[in-house]
């Protein structure tokens, strides 16, 4: 039986947040590629973007896209995202910004799940995790 090691591949880049708990910023397993989830940090700075929901989610598309980046993947290989919102009200401003990443003409957007949530980490308004394929 193969080791968790021989499985899984940790992925982590400086432009993304760092992982602050037991997790890493995205983990390859064969071809898939699965992300933890972004919220609008600045990898640079490690504070909290307080702009409104179209600033956290430029923010936490370019998070996402410096962790697909360093598995030399890009929006185009993302099959399946999860979206959580703070307020379902920001579903067409958040949309509009990220129709951009992943739904560019002449590509298939991914799947994709959108849930509002009581919280999120450090009071963000918008967390997204996807899975990408090679």
């Amino acid at each position: 039986m193969p080791t968790d090691t021989a499985t899984k591949t940790a992925i982590a880049t400086k432009d993304a947040p760092a992982a602050i708990g037991p997790y890493t910023q995205a983990v390859r397993s064969g071809d898939f590629l699965f992300t933890s989830g972004q919220i609008a940090l600045d990898p640079a700075t490690g504070q909290m973007s307080t702009g409104d929901i179209a600033e956290q989610t430029e923010r936490v598309l370019a998070n996402l896209r410096g962790v697909l980046t360093a598995a030399g993947l890009s929006f185009a290989h993302v099959v399946k995202t999860t979206v959580f919102l703070k307020d379902m009200r920001d579903f067409a401003a958040m949309n509009e910004i990220y129709a951009r990443a992943f739904a560019a003409e002449g590509t298939v957007a991914p799947a994709r799940s959108t849930m509002q949530v009581a919280a999120l980490p450090k009071d963000a308004l918008v967390e997204i995790d996807c899975i990408a394929r090679a």
